[in-house]
């Protein structure tokens, strides 16, 4: 039985996520008063995504925190899931506060109020500028890590939501067209959860233990089943425990011969699991004519 234990270290910087927050925050009480001063749902719609935001970086930093704990006997993982769990629920939250903001759209297409769009478009303008910059700060580790992805996804699709907001607030100030704003509020609801349902899909998918997309069992097999002394290849079981760490055990049997063999062949099929598909927990277990069910997947009934 072979084991490889390399473990990615953390890549996230925690000091981004702590100024992304405060930012967040800030313009999110900012753009509530605002919202309340100048009428615009769509400036409050915004503020509580930058809210949101503030929040989901929140999580975001306790996430990498637990992730980072060393592996223990309760948690022989470790804590590797914080993360995925945490883009669940920051996905989730976007996915609710965008429902709640549609009724209230809906409401004042019924009801249009009058928008001191001025007010409006300054407010968007500064919510804007502290959302580039916190999309600036986490694109980097959005690459790496659906938990920052999630942040970052927050942050950036608040600076389209201030960008729609201030050409709003110009149609609504030259033009008196007030019925944009509940509009601007459903399409940037649209946006958001969308996006987030792509976030949530694949953490939930993580979760169940769902093997990666872009690999394929049958190319595994393939390439296993080259190496001379490998007959076959079955009982595979791949899977995430995180978005970067991928596990793999799997039943090989092979022709008879001598441990010390054995244990070179094993080195061999570990190097082309790594190498060829970036698998990096492999646990393999050598048969010769002990496993009746050679299927590549087995069934459990």
């Amino acid at each position: 039985m072979g084991h490889d234990h390399h473990h990615h270290p953390a890549n996230t910087t925690t000091g981004r996520l702590m100024i992304t927050m405060v930012l967040n925050f800030i313009i999110a009480a900012a753009e509530v008063v605002g919202g309340i001063i100048s009428g615009s749902l769509s400036l409050i719609s915004d503020a509580l995504h930058n809210f949101s935001d503030g929040i989901s970086v929140i999580i975001s930093y306790i996430a990498i925190k637990l992730k980072r704990r060393d592996n223990s006997y309760r948690h022989t993982f470790g804590l590797k899931r914080a993360e995925i769990l945490a883009a669940v629920i920051n996905s989730s939250v976007l996915i609710i506060i965008s429902v709640f903001l549609f009724y209230e759209a809906i409401e004042r297409f019924a009801q249009p109020e009058v928008i001191a769009a001025d007010v409006m478009m300054m407010v968007a303008g500064i919510g804007l500028v502290a959302n580039v910059i916190g999309t600036l700060l986490l694109k980097r580790d959005a690459a790496d890590s659906m938990n920052i992805k999630s942040s970052y996804l927050h942050l950036l699709s608040d600076a389209v939501s201030s960008v729609a907001v201030i050409i709003g607030g110009m149609a609504i100030y030259f033009w008196e067209i007030y019925w944009l704003d509940p509009l601007l509020t459903i399409l940037i609801g649209v946006y958001i959860i969308r996006e987030s349902f792509i976030i949530l899909g694949d953490a939930i998918h993580i979760l169940m233990e769902g093997a990666p997309p872009d690999l394929s069992i049958d190319d595994i097999q393939k390439e296993v089943e080259k190496i001379e002394e490998v007959l076959n290849i079955h009982h595979v079981h791949l899977w995430m425990v995180g978005e970067n760490d991928i596990h793999i055990e799997a039943h090989i049997k092979i022709k008879d011969m001598m441990i010390s063999e054995s244990d070179e062949l094993r080195g061999k099929i570990e190097r082309i699991m790594k190498s060829e598909f970036s698998i990096n927990h492999i646990t393999l277990q050598f048969e010769s004519d002990k496993c009746a069910d050679t299927k590549l997947i087995h069934n459990k009934k």
